[in-house]
């Protein structure tokens, strides 16, 4: 008797697409910030620029932090502000969602990224630049609405291949957007003082189509019969996804024994403290590579397009393909790796050692959170991955916004080797914590 094999509904392939288009926008500004922050050090019309560093004048000399990495602060809590907001953002939409439908919640998220893009374009002054990242990351709930729209049009058998094309799109965003901001600013900077106007409106440009091309092609997928009436009810699985005691211990997460919830929040505790290290770490890196080796914005784009592709290689070739039994050893793997990974990137004074670094932190990368979501994947019933999924990636956005704080103020307080360095030894926790867990598959527990 032959298997027919269900196809993957033609909603995910419109979502890819969106997502697409949203992250090559996103992403554009990456290899822009740290001269986006010197810009506004100069041109700063109003003074906060100048009022900020005098607030932590007296502090700067204490420790002996130079001027010159004073953008790295700001730009560490700009970047935890971003990610703040969209911790908070994403369950509250995604509670909405469940009310009214997805497609009035995306066309809200949307607007407000697109806004978010004008109003980039128009920030003269440091002020109308917060504002503008402001609105972005709260308006940044379309990521999470995203998976939830695939989970509406899956079945158990395509869920992974969904989630897969979200995968892609990151991937690709990633490896295309950094380059076309970076070269967009280098362009137009030959043309007019205010360079990073052209990137800005290239993004809201992009985000514009995403609107129009979501909004005329996507069709409603959770119809009014199945949608969440006690409003009460959105409201306590919202905030489960906010309050961080219970996402810590899956309080959302019913009907699994002990030894199981034991197993998931030990494993949420690795994901969250890798990520916090991690993310903080990585934030840093485009200010390291600027101040250190004076990379320009194209450089920049070029060190994001060369890790981009480095992950999707690794990925589509070797972490695909990984039998379920192995997952667990790919990620402590991955982990052990990510400490000389950033310990060569802390020392680096070279490009060769700069270079090899960043291809280990790139290996390191495409091996861990795959491997790891996949790990958590396994816990729950049918009915409680959703929830499962939505805590990890929760506590992935909470340790996003705290880890870009702590890697800053270290940055500009001790410097980049000390920070690095120290980042790597905290990282052999989550090594040492995970290869020690007990994990057994659930398809194999009989």
């Amino acid at each position: 008797m032959s298997i027919i094999k269900e196809k993957v509904h033609k909603t995910v392939y419109i979502i890819f697409i969106s997502l697409l288009l949203d992250l090559l926008a996103f992403t554009m500004i990456l290899p822009l910030f740290p001269s986006l922050l010197d810009h506004y050090k100069v041109n700063d019309n109003i003074g906060l620029y100048k009022w900020l560093s005098s607030q932590i004048y007296g502090f700067q000399v204490l420790v002996g932090a130079p001027e010159k990495y004073n953008s790295v602060l700001l730009g560490g809590f700009l970047g935890s502000l971003f990610s703040f907001l969209q911790f908070l953002s994403a369950p509250i939409f995604g509670g909405m969602s469940d009310i009214i439908g997805r497609k009035k919640v995306m066309f809200i998220c949307l607007v407000g990224i697109s806004l978010s893009y004008v109003l980039w374009a128009l920030s003269s002054n440091l002020m109308m630049f917060i504002l503008a990242r402001f609105l972005g990351g709260i308006s940044k709930g379309n990521v999470s609405l995203s998976m939830a729209i695939i989970t509406d049009v899956s079945s158990i058998e395509t869920r992974g291949k969904g989630m897969a094309f979200v995968g892609i799109a990151f991937s690709l965003g990633f490896i295309i957007g950094p380059l076309i901001g970076a070269a967009f600013a280098v362009w137009a900077k030959k043309r007019t003082g205010e360079w990073f106007v052209i990137p800005a409106i290239f993004a809201f440009l992009l985000s514009l189509i995403d609107l129009i091309f979501f909004m005329t092609f996507f069709k409603e997928t959770l119809p009014k019969e199945k949608r969440i009436k006690d409003v009460k009810v959105t409201l306590t699985n919202s905030g489960a996804l906010i309050n961080v005691k219970d996402l810590f211990r899956f309080t959302a997460v019913t009907g699994i024994n002990s030894s199981k919830r034991k197993e998931l929040t030990t494993l949420g505790l690795i994901y969250f403290v890798y990520l916090l290290i991690y993310s903080g770490l990585e934030f840093t890196l485009t200010f390291l590579t600027h101040h250190v080796f004076n990379y320009t914005a194209m450089q920049q784009g070029w060190m994001f397009f060369v890790i981009g592709i480095t992950m999707a290689v690794i990925q589509g070739i070797y972490v695909r393909k990984i039998h379920p039994q192995k997952t667990k050893s790919i990620a402590v793997k991955g982990l052990w790796l990510t400490v000389p990974a950033f310990i060569c990137v802390g020392i680096a004074f070279e490009y060769f050692v700069l270079y090899f670094g960043l291809l280990l932190f790139s290996i390191s990368t495409a091996m861990v959170v795959p491997s790891i979501m996949t790990m958590a994947s396994e816990h729950g019933s049918e009915q409680q991955k959703g929830i499962v999924m939505g805590i990890f990636r929760s506590l992935g956005a909470l340790a996003r916004a705290v880890g870009p704080i702590f890697a800053s103020i270290a940055f500009w307080s001790v410097g980049s080797k000390i920070t690095y360095l120290t980042g790597s030894v905290l990282l052999l926790w989550p090594a040492i914590t995970l290869g020690r867990m007990k994990y057994v598959i659930s398809s194999y527990q009989r």
